[in-house]
């Protein structure tokens, strides 16, 4: 049996569509179909439901996934450590992100993944925080990087970090030079907002209104990068995280001044669908970011082809 059939099965079962499959193997759908009914003649049972849309994993398809995948991770990380590089088959941590996670930060995070696991590697795409959800949901990241992880049956979340919020405003501006700010002197103040409907917006407003305070909202962005821009043009003041703020502050175009009374604060979280099978690599890069211990490796090399003799069969 060839272990590209199995990839192209795993490739079926994790985006859950025939024609995505041939697309990243480079087949065509034909193949892809003619490789899942051979795997299912030679298991005596089907793997795929094709009856439903999109096309379903049998109890038989999910047992043979979760094997096979485990499988096919051991022997990728047998033949890199072997001849130093892929032969077509390779590691990706998939990762969907919001932009606000930290350009900076995630390029020290990938750089320690890569020392660790130099035969894997991570792919960020950077979306809009729906867009995290729907990438993790269809199988086109392993992994999202969200703030305010909402908690569904559809998906794991493990806490990542909590970042606390602040006043965001040019070095000009009057509350610039207080150590610290009651929210009360917010009121009436020009304010650069996220826009409404995204979650950090909704907790904003939430605080605002708890401590009686009313602000003039001049400008509504999507993200925090925008919003930054717009302070900085004298558009206002904001209520960003302050770990996003540090660069400016260096730099001297925005003050970061401290919210008195109950923190404000903006959590991350790390998501992934329920009952997928996380890769090894995906497990450490997600051990990486939570400050852990890098999980060693499970199989030694002659277990590994062991297990790939007995899947060659």
């Amino acid at each position: 049996m060839q272990v590209e059939a199995l990839k192209v099965f795993c490739d079926v079962a994790e985006l859950r569509s025939f024609s995505r499959a041939a697309a990243v193997n480079g087949i065509s759908q034909p193949t892809v179909t003619r490789l899942i009914r051979q795997l299912e003649e030679r298991l005596g049972g089907l793997l795929v439901d094709r009856t439903k849309r999109p096309p379903h994993l049998t109890d038989l398809g999910r047992d043979y996934h979760a094997g096979v995948k485990r499988l096919l991770e051991q022997f990728i990380e047998l033949e890199a450590s072997l001849r130093r590089e892929y032969a077509g088959l390779s590691l990706t941590v998939r990762v969907a992100a919001i932009y606000s996670v930290g350009l900076s930060d995630m390029g020290k995070y990938v750089e320690r993944f890569s020392q660790a696991f130099p035969h894997a590697r991570v792919r960020i795409d950077y979306v809009h925080p729906k867009q995290v959800y729907e990438h993790v949901r269809d199988g086109s990241a392993d992994l999202g990087l969200i703030s305010y992880p909402a908690r569904t049956r559809e998906f794991k979340v493990l806490p990542w970090r909590e970042e606390v919020m602040v006043l965001a405003c040019t070095p000009s501006h009057p509350l610039a030079q207080l150590r610290s700010v009651s929210p009360a002197r917010l009121s009436g103040q020009r304010f650069v907002a996220f826009e409404r409907g995204l979650v950090i917006r909704q907790r904003i407003d939430r605080y605002l209104h708890d401590n009686g305070v009313q602000v003039d909202i001049v400008h509504e962005f999507d993200n925090i990068e925008t919003i930054k821009k717009g302070i900085e043009a004298g558009a206002g003041v904001g209520i960003l995280p302050e770990p996003m703020l540090r660069q400016e502050v260096q730099a001297g175009t925005l003050r970061s001044v401290k919210l008195e009374g109950e923190p404000l604060i903006r959590p991350l979280g790390i998501i992934h669908r329920r009952g997928s099978e996380l890769s090894h690599a995906a497990r450490g890069f997600i051990d990486l970011l939570r400050g852990q211990k890098l999980r060693p490796r499970q199989e030694k090399h002659r277990q590994v082809r062991l297990s790939i003799e007995r899947l060659r069969g």
